[in-house]
């Protein structure tokens, strides 16, 4: 009898892990991370820290107002949904995303004003979507007019920066040369600045709160940077002033935020702050005692 035959088991080929090359090393963020490409190393998002560890009651407020305004606004509707049960849900559905709704609308305009920087910085045309749409009229005049008045030049847009030190990661605004505001700083006229701009509130009210100088004050301190290219440089200085362009149809303010050390080290309590709330958070509230009966307390005799 001859001897069974048995198949030496083929080695598979070890699956080829490709470097990514050129922008494609630059991380992106999601569900509030960002992952180095390279490396592999989770950082952080700033804003979600922010989001999660600085307290805005200001935001319940202005909630409140867009549902009220929304409810105002369309009384009959509401009135006639009320009355059917097969309405009502909707209605109701529908009213108390109000808030979503606008932070979708600014989401848009703020993705806007961001492509009109990068045209701005790469020296390319305005983006067709931009110029096409009469809503943004008064807002990219606006913005040019900033851009001309303050003798504005950019150094980067939408660049993603990190600190690997404390683990977090974030895509800052720009950063921009303003002999002007320099020297209203009594500052270099060559020193560079850290932007950001905002498109909520009016002029005449708040429309830039004090989180924005933490969250500037985060990227700040960040160590390096991913150029377009996707070659990772250290982060540049920054002034520990930074500037907010409060842009809005009717007009613009050029707003000054401390985003210096002190601003710094407020940013790592709230990261603290955003760990627990993340972690810690749910291991405090444990499960509620029950007295025990008498026929356990018999066995445990």
């Amino acid at each position: 009898m001859n001897a069974p035959t048995t198949k030496t088991p083929r080695k598979r080929a070890a699956k080829k892990v490709e470097t990514p090359t050129g922008e494609a090393r630059i991380p992106n963020r999601s569900q509030g991370w960002y992952r180095d490409k390279e490396t592999g190393e989770k950082l952080r998002s700033v804003t979600t820290l922010l989001g999660q560890g600085c307290p805005k009651p200001g935001l319940m407020f202005w909630a409140a107002n867009i549902t009220a305004q929304d409810a105002m606004d369309n009384l009959p509707y509401l009135i006639g949904a009320s009355l059917h049960p097969d309405q009502r849900e909707a209605a109701y559905d529908w009213l108390r995303k109000g808030h979503v709704r606008k932070k979708e609308e600014r989401g848009d305009l703020g993705t806007a004003v961001h492509d009109i920087v990068e045209a701005l910085v790469l020296d390319s045309p305005l983006p067709e979507s931009v110029l096409a749409d009469p809503d943004m009229a008064p807002y990219l005049e606006n913005f040019l007019q900033f851009v001309k008045d303050w003798e504005v030049t950019f150094e980067a847009s939408e660049m993603v920066v990190a600190n690997y030190t404390h683990g977090y990661a974030g895509r800052l605004d720009y950063m921009f040369y303003s002999p002007p505001i320099a020297g209203l700083l009594k500052v270099p006229p060559v020193t560079l600045f850290m932007g950001d701009t905002k498109t909520g509130g009016e002029l005449d009210e708040k429309g830039v709160y004090p989180e924005a100088g933490l969250q500037m004050a985060g990227y700040r301190r960040a160590e390096m940077c991913w150029m377009r290219d996707g070659s990772k440089v250290p982060m540049p200085m920054t002034h520990s002033t930074g500037i907010v362009l409060h842009l809005r149809p009717e007009g613009v303010r050029v707003m000054p935020l401390n985003c210096g050390d002190d601003m710094f080290e407020a940013f790592l309590d709230v990261y603290k702050v955003a760990e627990f709330e993340r972690v810690l958070s749910k291991t405090v509230v444990g499960a509620p005692l029950v007295l025990p009966t008498a026929t356990s307390e018999g066995e445990a005799a």
